[in-house]
């Protein structure tokens, strides 16, 4: 693929865990990657792995939340990579609670991250993919969009975003631009450590007590998530849209 021709990638919460794994599997798909983080410094590890690697990727710092940073954010990756024409929304935070003792600042944080953030994102970009007649937009769910008890608000949030993915594919897939979610299972990451950490176990522990009521028996790794979305960005996957695709190790109700 020339430089010209080069899809040009935005993965959000790129620092680390499945935004990290997710923007050095697009780079290998032969993308080029915008590294986006609240701080842009701790881009820097992605960015390397990628580039080490021959890929191009720059790291922008930008809270997801703040339409002014947002707008800021997509115009400097239009103007040093080309114009974004793929987007995964996997910015997110956890403020996990019983509702009772949830603050309403932990409400309004996890919804603003997740699905304030992830409407921001796609109004900015999608003006970029209409003009290109191409568009993969992939949103990161969760399996605790059925409920998941001490996250009433993640919950919500990522409820609230398959019924984003699915009303955008729909407006959005007369422009060539396909919409998709993706709702992982248990992945062990740092956001999964914070969960152990909340009930009081062990991580290790915290893992294999998860992994004995998966099917496959094991925890999912942040890999395990870039596979599937690397198939929803692809140009082979135009004509699915609107679908949310549990990535759990087993089927979820």
């Amino acid at each position: 693929m020339s430089t010209t021709e080069q899809r040009v990638a935005i993965v959000t919460g790129a620092a680390r865990g499945i935004g990290a794994a997710t923007a050095v599997r697009l780079a290998a798909e032969g993308r080029a990657v915008a590294v986006i983080d609240l701080d842009e410094a701790a881009c820097k590890d992605t960015v390397e792995k990628i580039t080490a690697a021959g890929g191009k990727a720059i790291a922008v710092g930008a809270d997801v939340s703040d339409e002014a940073q947002v707008e800021a954010a997509v115009s400097r990756v239009a103007e040093e990579l080309g114009a974004p024409t793929i987007l995964v929304n996997n910015a997110g935070v956890l403020r996990d609670n019983l509702l009772f003792k949830m603050s309403a600042a932990d409400w309004d944080t996890v919804l603003n991250v997740h699905l304030r953030g992830s409407f921001l994102m796609t109004k900015a970009v999608q003006k970029h993919m209409v003009d290109a007649g191409f568009g993969r937009i992939v949103n990161l769910s969760s399996s605790s969009a059925l409920g998941n008890r001490g996250q009433a608000n993640y919950s919500a949030a990522k409820a609230g975003l398959q019924g984003f993915t699915k009303t955008l594919a729909i407006e959005l897939g007369k422009f060539g631009i396909t919409a998709n979610a993706v709702a992982p299972g248990f992945i062990a990451t740092e956001m999964t450590k914070a969960t152990a950490d909340r009930v009081g176990m062990g991580f290790e522990d915290f893992k294999k007590a998860a992994a004995g009521q998966i099917p496959v028996q094991r925890v999912g790794e942040p890999e395990d998530i870039a596979n599937a979305i690397a198939f929803f960005t692809g140009e082979a996957a135009g004509f699915v849209s609107g679908q949310v695709l549990y990535v759990a190790g087993g089927p979820l109700n």
